[in-house]
């Protein structure tokens, strides 16, 4: 039986990764179950089963090959969900009956587990004559805000909050809103934002000269260039947003520009798609490849290699027949064109193994070479495929020879292509693997640096005590485990400390090879200058990146983590406050092994609601628990003679019990419960706007956890809706939501409430 790495990877595979009946009951007893799992479900499409369920399982085993986490957690479940990470919506269209249509297939999508993608260039700039109704568009980001209302609303499948793309081009009338828009803290959380940057916008920048914002051939309005440039990067500079995207670059690099048009990508940017585009994932975990690391003669084994490559092409087309969709379009989209993205991670760890530091430049050519190989594989691979299943059906071998990658690909490569034709349109992609990377016993995440070399991590047990469990990185722990305490090379190097040219350098070296593109994320120190910060992405536009995103620590979004030789935070998680803590505990992470053990007797009180539409009170119950001195809440008991709040109250219960037994800062739940508003409208409660009566219930826990002290001050209370300063409601709404319009102005008129904005009745 395998044995994980470290706790955290064993912990990771039994939340996110094992297969689990719906009363808890696991069908994955361990590790090898659900290789074998996913082994079988995707050799069903074979004809000879029995042959290609051991080959899966051979590259699955030893965490060799990581398919992505929609395909690990949803193969062989029998569930309802895409084993897809991701979509690229379709066009939007510049009507409101299109773009709910819109609005709704993207519920549709991150209802199955997907990730989404948009983009909001084809909707009229605000201020836009809207004919026929003698009334001005809103603008694309009004729009946005409503996908943003929706996404808070649904926890995709898998327990993974929806998360979503937005780009708009640089000749959008509205861009110079589109970039500010982060610059609002409350606003467009559930989304990242990109700017579509073209290669004339580019010409003009470096020329200084003018710049036409357009929409359906008319010129809005005319500015200097470098100042657009500039307001976005100082925008990315302050908040880390909007990302860059050189769209132009992108299209002519693809495979398919004879038969498609990019305008967006991806969530995380890594596969930029077309209407309806599907994001298939899978990574080669180098560190696994590497023979005799850390000594002279230490070498990726290039045949296993290229073997590896193979058999997960080849299972990763297999996804393609074997996942549901949740539209038929996105079917019909990603069986068309069979496109995947085979990818990597454990570079970092793999160069450390060969004795080069990242960033270096023979670390930059390692890299290229490694991801030509991989490239060169995978299309032989998909050549071989072709000839046994065919090649994708919009395959036209003059047009494909012609156009992106296929350029510059070896002749053999491109003769087998012009021969056989080939599987899969596209074949390679590099995303992020922050999770399968833990899971696969802490290697590098894609083609990241090592973020940091160990973390500590406290662990709360049931007994109220805390345990303390050291996360060592994948090619540290080899070290260790051959040196021992001795000193690392100085070619150790990780993400605190490498210069962001150096990972430009490493970004650009890989994309020579991948025919989608990189996730990846240019660590920049807080303290860098706005004239230096402005060169990373300059040098990225001159070595032939797609994209840049960066990340500096601001006052927006804060510091995604600190890390120091002390430090108690790992990378990707979220440090957990312990309320009334002893001095000097204040900031430990804190971690549940398991859920705590129910006492047979909690303390705890009770609260009544009373909401105005409801003839019956809500009575909510919190019982706490005592741990080292402290008291936390423990469960939550929600009661009504309403029968219509039933199945809600009881859902809603014992998922926020689930929660709380769970440890660590849970004062999330408040947030996510006072952020739901109903459509249908809220209600005026003690002098402040309640917009759901889930908002009021989340006021009341929040109220309960600050008398018990486990939040700290007075309380936020019931506060108005988020959304009212989103959309510019002023300061308090004037009554609840128009459930036709989205309003909030519902008042009463001759016994009926009425809108005042669109003339809505209740009674009409």
């Amino acid at each position: 039986m395998t044995r994980f790495a470290a706790p955290i990877a064993e912990q990771i595979w039994n939340m996110k990764y094992r297969f689990r009946a719906a009363d808890g009951a696991a069908h994955d007893l361990t590790v090898e179950d659900s290789w074998r799992r996913i082994a079988r479900a995707l050799a069903e499409v074979e004809e000879d089963k029995a042959t290609w369920e051991e080959r899966f399982y051979e590259a699955l085993e030893d965490f060799k090959f990581l398919p992505a986490g929609r395909i690990t957690a949803g193969a062989g479940t029998g569930r309802r969900v895409t084993m897809f990470n991701c979509f690229v919506m379709g066009t939007v269209p510049d009507n409101m009956g299109g773009i709910f249509d819109n609005l709704r297939e993207a519920a549709l999508t991150m209802q199955q587990g997907g990730g989404i993608g948009y983009d909001f260039s084809t909707i009229r700039p605000k201020g836009a004559e809207v004919h026929g109704v003698s009334a001005d568009a809103s603008g694309p980001l009004s729009f946005m805000d409503v996908w943003d209302a929706m996404c808070r609303t649904i926890m995709s499948a898998g327990s993974r909050r929806g998360a979503m793309m937005a780009t708009m081009r640089c000749d959008h009338p509205d861009i110079e809103e589109f970039i500010a828009a982060k610059s609002d803290p409350a606003r467009l959380r559930m989304f990242n934002l990109s700017v579509l940057i073209t290669d004339p916008f580019m010409a003009a920048v470096r020329a200084d000269g003018p710049w036409d914002l357009v929409f359906d051939g008319r010129v809005y309005h005319t500015l200097n260039a470098r100042d657009l440039w500039n307001r976005i990067m100082q925008a990315t500079y302050d908040f880390a947003e909007p990302g860059v995207i050189f769209i132009d670059r992108i299209n002519a690099a693809n495979n398919l520009n004879y038969c498609e048009t990019i305008a967006a990508t991806n969530p995380c940017g890594e596969q930029p798609l077309p209407p309806y585009g599907a994001c298939l994932l899978g990574s080669v975990n180098l560190a696994k490849l590497v023979s005799d690391p850390f000594e002279a003669a230490a070498a990726l084994d290039q045949e296993a290699l290229s073997r590896l490559v193979g058999t997960a092409v080849r299972m990763m087309d297999n996804v393609v027949d074997a996942s549901k969709f949740p539209l038929e379009a996105q079917a019909a989209e990603a069986r068309a064109k069979r496109r995947i993205g085979l990818g990597v991670t454990g570079l970092a760890d793999a160069l450390l193994m060969v004795g080069l530091r990242y960033g270096s430049d023979e670390a930059v050519q390692q890299t290229e070479d490694w991801l030509h190989a991989i490239a060169r594989a995978a299309y032989l691979a998909s050549v071989d495929l072709a000839k046994e299943k065919g090649a994708f059906p919009l395959f036209e071998r003059d047009a494909y020879l012609a156009s992106g990658t296929m350029k510059a690909m070896d002749d053999d490569v491109r003769d087998s292509v012009a021969k056989h034709g080939i599987r899969n349109a596209l074949l390679t992609s590099i995303a992020p693997t922050g999770t399968i990377s833990l899971y696969a016993g802490n290697v590098s995440s894609g083609i990241e640096p090592v973020f940091a070399y160990s973390y500590t991590r406290k662990v709360l047990q049931k007994d109220g005590s805390r345990t303390e469990e050291e996360v060592v990185d994948y090619a540290v722990r080899m070290w260790r485990e051959k040196f021992g305490d001795a000193a690392l090379p100085e070619y150790f190097v990780n993400a605190q400390t490498l210069p962001p040219e150096d990972h430009v350098k490493m970004q650009a070296a890989a994309q020579k090879w991948v025919d989608s593109s990189i996730s990846k994320t240019i660590n920049c120190p807080e303290d860098i200058s706005f004239e230096a910060f402005k060169t990373v992405y300059m040098q990225a536009w001159d070595l032939g990146c797609k994209g840049c995103t960066t990340y500096r620590p601001n006052d927006v979004t804060g510091s995604v983590l600190s890390v120091s030789e002390a430090s108690n935070a790992a990378p990707g998680e979220t440090a957990a406050q312990v309320p009334g803590g002893l001095p000097g505990e204040g900031g430990d992470v804190i971690y549940m092994s398991e859920p705590l053990d129910r006492p047979t007797e909690l303390e705890g009180a009770t609260y009544k609601l009373k909401w105005p539409d409801s003839n019956h009170a809500i009575y909510i119950t919190v019982n706490d628990i005592v741990l080292n001195g402290h008291r936390r809440p423990f469960e939550v008991f929600i009661n009504s003679k309403n029968m219509e709040h039933y199945a809600w109250t009881v859902a809603l219960t014992r998922m926020i019990s689930a929660v709380f037994r769970r440890g660590g800062d849970v004062s999330f739940v408040v947030e996510e419960l006072k952020a739901v508003f109903d459509p249908r409208g809220g209600a005026w409660m003690q002098g402040k706007y309640v917009p759901s009566i889930l908002a009021a219930i989340g006021g009341i826990l929040e109220q309960h956890m600050v008398q018990i002290g486990f939040l700290e001050g007075e309380g936020m209370g019931l506060k108005t809706d988020p959304q009212a300063q989103v959309v510019n409601l002023g300061d308090a709404p004037k009554g609840p939501a128009c459930p036709a319009c989205g309003e909030f102005g519902m008042h009463m008129v001759e016994g009926c409430m009425t809108c005042g904005s669109c003339g809505h009745s209740k009674c009409s």
